[in-house]
């Protein structure tokens, strides 16, 4: 390596240049002549001349030349001499001291020929680069000592410096690519040059570099899909895991901006889940809240496209509400919605041919001849080019068709009008000519539907009429003529539910006039405490029958009343019996009668006797026997006089046969209690209990 190869400027300041030999030392010595100093020139070895000069003014002043043979009267003064003995010894001694501990001055590395350096002088101008840290510095602090020779006796030193030099390079570059410079980083390593030992770890360090990088940008990627398919806790969690990636930059600075990428999406996401639950609605000022919420979504923002795609959705869904206004024959409202579509929505041309088809409709929807040709010349003005120039012409092909037969529905409309049963049979005859492929064949079935009925109800109406003249007197043999008169009406006409109706009124009224006498019988019978002769009389009124309904309610009450008689008895017959058991089921029985019974007021006094007793033999036998004692008081029933007294008893027996613990007597620390004395304390208590 050569002087030119360093660049100048490098070498740290302070470092001091070596001082230059003064001209003046450099040329002149000092002569003794005479005893005195005299300087000499080397040069040419001449003494130099002194001159006398004497001032003109002061012409006493000026020095006299002495003489050679006398001596100056300040060279006699022992004074002079003892002060020159004794300063120039420690002068001398003091200038060589200082001679000896002067350090040499440090060489000044940018101005050196290094073809001829040192190499104490290249390592020592190494050192000062490699001080600077930075990377040109430290490769030119190698460049100055790579090529030393191996023997070198510095080569030891030399080679240390080599490993720190190309490793505090790697430091750098690791730095750069913790500071997310990856690039940087991989080509400030692949500087080292190849022949250090740590050349071997650069490669192995650029993969790792470049593994660690790709792990990061793949998290970075997925938590964008995450995004964009709105799974935020997904996303969270793998921005999460950069983190713990080998990196600063990416755990920091790419975290934080990932993180807050995430929260402002997650708020696009709930301000696109608010836009779809508006959408929902079939209220229109719903949707347009959807499309401004949906429009409200920032260009940067990860939802940003699928707000994009949703807004025409959204556009759409209001064109099918105006769709469903046209298909209610609503027009002017169906126009109104298309009409506050935004134009955002990207569906301008739709919208207007909506409206127009939607003004042809309505132009349409009149049934004159002259309003189908209006809606007619409006469709046509859809171009071809639209997308709804299909639907328009099928809507003119059918409003053609229907101009064809218009004027033969007109004209049934006419002589529909005049209400004889010839005018409207002659109307249903020219509304049938409308053909079944035809667009307005649903609307002529309908009119002959409706003139038919009108026809038939003007041909039924005087058989209605006389059957309810003949009913008017309410005896079985007018309303059998008055329900001969309603069955003329066939099933089938216009007129005929309405006949059948009175039909069956009649003859429930015959049928109860029939079996009226038969249920007065059962009822005066049941009075007189027949109860069987009166179920059998109201059994002969039939099912189906117009009283055969309350016949099957008197029928069950007087059941009940039997059954009542036979149950008091019986109770009364098991209860002498006196038992617990025997009472227990007698108290059944007994609450068995209906409470609207008669009956009832005898067995309730029974029913709290018979609890009583019970109460009295449990009493009597929890003498001797607590168990069964017990179990004869639980057969007194709720709600009787006796019930509450009988579970207070109950209570109590069952204290007595499990008695609750007694509590433990406290330690008390002084005197210590006797045992045997406690134990048989205890024993006593259980005894006696």
């Amino acid at each position: 390596m050569t002087e030119r190869d360093i660049p100048e400027g490098w070498l740290p300041a302070g470092t001091r240049k070596p001082d230059k030999i003064s001209k003046l030392s450099r040329t002149k010595k000092i002569s003794h002549v005479n005893g005195s100093d005299i300087p000499t020139d080397t040069s040419n070895s001449k003494p130099v001349k002194w001159k006398q000069q004497i001032s003109p003014e002061n012409p006493e002043k000026t020095a006299a030349k002495p003489s050679s043979g006398k001596i100056p009267r300040w060279m006699k003064s022992w004074t002079l001499w003892a002060l020159l003995l004794t300063f120039v010894p420690g002068a001398v001694g003091f200038m060589a001291m200082a001679i000896l501990l002067k350090l040499p001055s440090a060489p000044n590395c940018p101005s050196i020929f290094w073809p001829l350096a040192s190499a104490s002088v290249r390592l020592h101008c190494a050192q000062l680069a490699a001080s600077k840290q930075t990377v040109n510095d430290l490769l030119q602090a190698i460049a100055l000592v790579e090529h030393l020779p191996k023997d070198h006796p510095m080569r030891n030193e030399i080679d240390r410096s080599l490993k720190v030099w190309s490793e505090d390079i790697l430091t750098l570059a690791d730095e750069n690519f913790q500071a997310g410079r990856l690039d940087q980083a991989i080509a400030t390593a692949r500087r080292i040059p190849e022949e250090l030992p740590a050349y071997k770890l650069v490669e192995e360090k650029i993969v790792d570099w470049q593994s660690t990088w790709s792990k990061a940008e793949d998290y970075y990627k997925l938590a964008e899909e995450h995004m964009r398919e709105e799974r935020w806790h997904q996303a969270f969690m793998t921005a999460a895991k950069l983190l713990r990636v080998d990196n600063k930059f990416w755990a920091s600075n790419k975290y934080e901006e990932l993180n807050n990428l995430v929260t402002t999406a997650r708020e696009d996401g709930k301000k696109l889940a608010r836009a779809k639950d508006f959408a929902k609605s079939s209220n229109v000022d719903n949707v347009l809240k959807a499309i401004k919420l949906a429009q409200s979504v920032a260009k940067n923002s990860y939802v940003y496209e699928k707000a994009q795609e949703l807004i025409p959705e959204f556009g759409r869904k209001m064109l099918d509400l105006a769709e469903k206004k046209i298909a209610s024959r609503d027009a002017d409202e169906a126009i109104y919605i298309a009409q506050r579509i935004p134009n955002i929505v990207g569906l301008q041309t739709e919208v207007d041919d909506f409206v127009a088809l939607a003004e042809a409709r309505r132009s349409a929807w009149t049934g004159s001849v002259a309003g189908l040709e209006l809606a007619i010349s409006q469709a046509q003005q859809i171009d071809s080019t639209r997308s709804n120039y299909d639907k328009a012409q099928q809507l003119i092909t059918r409003w053609q068709l229907e101009i064809q037969d218009v004027a033969r529905l007109e004209k049934a409309r006419i002589l529909a009008s005049q209400g004889t049963v010839t005018d409207l049979n002659a109307a249903i005859a020219e509304a049938r000519l409308v053909p079944a492929s035809n667009p307005r064949h649903k609307e002529a079935r309908k009119e002959i539907y409706r003139w038919r009925s009108q026809a038939q109800t003007i041909q039924d109406r005087p058989y209605l009429d006389r059957a309810e003249q003949l009913a008017l007197l309410q005896d079985p043999n007018s309303l059998q003529a008055a329900i001969s008169e309603a069955s003329r009406i066939r099933r089938g006409r216009a007129l005929y539910k309405e006949a059948r109706n009175k039909i069956s009124r009649w003859q429930a009224s015959i049928q109860r006039i029939e079996d009226q006498p038969y249920l007065e019988q059962a009822r005066s019978l049941a009075q007189s405490g027949s109860l069987e002769e009166a179920i059998s009389t109201a059994r002969q009124i039939s099912s189906g029958r117009a009283l055969s309904g309350e016949a099957r309610r008197e029928i069950r009450s007087w059941r009940s009343q039997i059954a009542a008689k036979e149950n008091w008895q019986k109770a009364r017959e098991v209860a002498l019996r006196g038992t617990p058991s025997a009472l227990s089921k007698a108290i059944r029985l007994a609450r068995q009668i209906p409470r609207r019974s008669l009956l009832r007021s005898d067995a309730n006094p029974a029913i709290d006797q018979w609890s009583q007793q019970l109460l009295d033999i449990a009493r009597n036998q929890g003498i001797s026997n607590l168990e069964k004692a017990i179990g004869t008081a639980n057969l007194v029933p709720k709600g009787t006089s006796a019930y509450s007294a009988a579970r207070k008893q109950i209570r109590e027996w069952r204290n007595l046969l499990n008695p609750e613990p007694e509590p433990e007597p406290e330690l008390q620390a002084e005197p210590e209690p006797e045992p045997q004395a406690e134990q048989f304390n205890s024993e006593e208590i259980v005894n006696t209990q």
